[in-house]
């Protein structure tokens, strides 16, 4: 019964912030704190089904490249990423339980403009709002700096409603990003690796694809 409870309680967080602001998201987790345990809870019990972690893949393709690089982790979760690379990284989400977590709307970081060499999502592009998310990486990534994107699959499978990769793609690449390579070998999600462009000039009205939020059927 507990785990039934704990269940619907996870699948109404989850379909909450797929379906609110980014703001709106803060602000209710700010009041309701220990709400975000619960989904937090719900969210692992999740991915301990899926046969690979995208975050893993994240955290073996930083280890391979400078640990020098700063990284802005966007919606962190229990800051994995931190906890497993000597990168710099500042782990970002609704919610601060660890002094190293920045608890913050993900559209407006306290970041410095320009300050950080990798920037990630990683199934954290979750508000309605999600594009000034990743206006805010835009801002926040130097030159040349990458971003990486990991998304549930059926999210971008025009055949199941979802947007289409391409469009997804294509907007990004006019903030000024260009699509270096896409994961798609795994089932339970795609992994975009985009390099912000040395000079470019980013469009004003970027025609964004709305992408499906993905809910949990319950048992």
């Amino acid at each position: 019964m507990r785990a039934r409870l704990s269940g619907g309680h996870f699948r109404m967080l989850n379909e909450k912030l797929y379906t609110c602001s980014g703001q709106d998201a803060f602000d209710y987790f700010t009041n309701e704190p220990d709400l975000f345990d619960v989904y937090h809870a719900g969210y692992q019990e999740q991915m301990s089904h899926w046969p690979e972690q995208p975050v893993n893949v994240i955290i073996n393709w930083l280890k391979s490249h400078s640990a020098s690089w700063t990284v802005a982790d966007f919606g962190c979760g229990n800051a994995a990423v931190s906890k497993n690379v000597k990168n710099k990284v500042f782990s970002i989400d609704l919610v601060s339980e660890d002094p190293s977590v920045i608890a913050c709307d993900m559209a407006h970081t306290p970041l410095q403009s320009s300050s950080v060499e990798v920037a990630i999502f990683c199934l954290s592009l979750m508000g309605t709002n999600y594009p000034r998310y990743i206006e805010e990486a835009n801002r926040v990534l130097k030159p040349s700096g990458w971003l990486l994107i990991a998304e549930v699959r059926s999210r971008l499978d025009p055949n199941t409603g979802g947007a289409d990769p391409d469009k997804f793609c294509e907007a990004i690449s006019k903030l000024g990003f260009s699509l270096v390579s896409k994961d798609a070998k795994n089932k339970m999600f795609i992994l975009f690796y985009f390099r912000k462009k040395e000079k470019s000039k980013m469009v004003k009205n970027v025609d964004w694809p709305q992408l499906k939020p993905c809910l949990y059927k319950r048992r």
